[in-house]
């Protein structure tokens, strides 16, 4: 077997950032040894429609497959295409307003521009409770509701309306981010619930969309009641083999929270997490800060046995097969879809917040602005 082949072995299970809004040479090398399953785009990559969407066509054709082409596009503060458009509503814009049409015009606008730009996977919907939208669990504004019924009957609108644009959609962050009092980007949370408190709240959101999410992902919680050991939740084969795969029967595919944040970055080396996150029964691991590591982790995981690797490869393939070709680019068709973003922020906000501008708007020249 030769180097590159091993390194492409491994390499299958990871979805990479990269570090800006070009290939460069670095990037490039790594890629095309490694062959990451996808990427994974930021606000750091993203700074004109048209230079996205070549980004994401350049990307693309450095790998010899159709990839997973991934973004958090869940609205409000988690819209990674405010950078060049207008900001949509959150989900609690959304849930506060109650109107499930409005859910589904947003489920169908954002798969519309997703797929403007060539991506075919949207990391979304967030799945976790808003019971309290001032923690500091990494949460706020992003939860479509305050109770299971209401989370799972908005959630669903959402992704229900974005698939059949083509785009597919990911549940998270199981088990749950809900009553964790520290955000994970920072540090490593506990998750102070017992099996029989979680199945009778905020799992419910997950068990009754398991059949419509097309992937779930886990985020880092340390759960004693889950596992004693006090491994984090997606480096936990309690967690997701135990609980996903056994007992909830759960055969699609299983995604980590980012590994480069604090409660996995600041406890492991980035090669461990990620051997330790494949055995735990997880299938693609996010590296989306540091993928100059990828030459390792890739190296690591290529070494692991056929009895870890080949049911993880198989659920990749299996989802891959569903992955959206791109669709054709202009700056028109932007413009049309980025007008009606802005209705539906209007028709879902009061007039104070639908006019305050984003980010973007902020820095855009008069000309520019539509």
């Amino acid at each position: 077997m030769s180097d590159a082949l091993s390194l492409a072995d491994g390499g299958k299970f990871l979805i990479l950032g990269i570090p800006g809004p070009e290939v460069d040479s670095a990037t490039r090398e790594l890629v095309q040894a490694i062959r990451p399953s996808g990427f994974i785009f930021f606000s750091r990559n993203i700074r004109s429609p048209e230079q996205f969407r070549l980004l994401v066509d350049e990307l693309r054709e450095l790998l010899p497959f159709r990839p997973f082409l991934a973004v958090d596009q869940e609205g409000g503060r988690v819209s990674r295409l405010r950078q060049i458009g207008i900001e949509p509503p959150s989900a609690r814009d959304l849930r506060e307003r109650g109107d499930l049409s409005l859910v589904r015009r947003h489920g169908t606008l954002t798969g519309q521009l997703l797929r403007l730009f060539g991506l075919n996977w949207n990391l979304a919907p967030v799945l976790d409770l808003g019971v309290d939208d001032e923690a500091d669990n990494s949460l706020r504004n992003r939860c479509y509701g305050r109770t299971p019924d209401e989370v799972a009957r908005f959630a669903a609108a959402f992704l229900g309306s974005m698939r059949a644009e083509g785009v597919l959609s990911c549940g998270k962050h199981f088990p749950g981010y809900t009553f964790v009092h520290v955000d994970p980007h920072e540090t490593l949370p506990i998750l102070d619930r017992t099996p029989l408190q979680l199945e009778s709240e905020e799992w419910k959101p997950f068990r009754e969309l398991l059949p419509a999410c097309d992937s779930l992902m886990v985020g880092h919680v340390r759960c004693p009641s889950l596992d004693p050991s006090g491994a984090p939740s997606s480096l936990s084969p309690a967690v997701v083999e135990g609980v996903l795969r056994q007992q909830w029967r759960y055969s699609g595919l299983i995604v980590t929270d980012d590994l480069d944040m604090g409660a996995i970055a600041n406890l492991y080396a980035l090669p461990d997490a990620a051997e330790l996150a494949l055995r735990a029964g997880n299938d693609l691991l996010l590296i989306c800060h540091r993928p100059q590591l990828g030459w390792e982790v890739a190296e690591r995981l290529s070494r692991l046995p056929d009895s870890i690797r080949t049911p993880a490869e198989r659920r990749i393939e299996t989802l891959r097969e569903r992955l959206a070709d791109p669709l054709p680019f202009t700056f028109e068709q932007f413009v049309n879809v980025d007008i009606q973003v802005g209705r539906l922020r209007a028709d879902a906000l009061s007039r104070e917040k639908a006019s305050l501008p984003t980010l973007n708007e902020a820095k855009r020249s008069p000309v520019e602005t539509f």
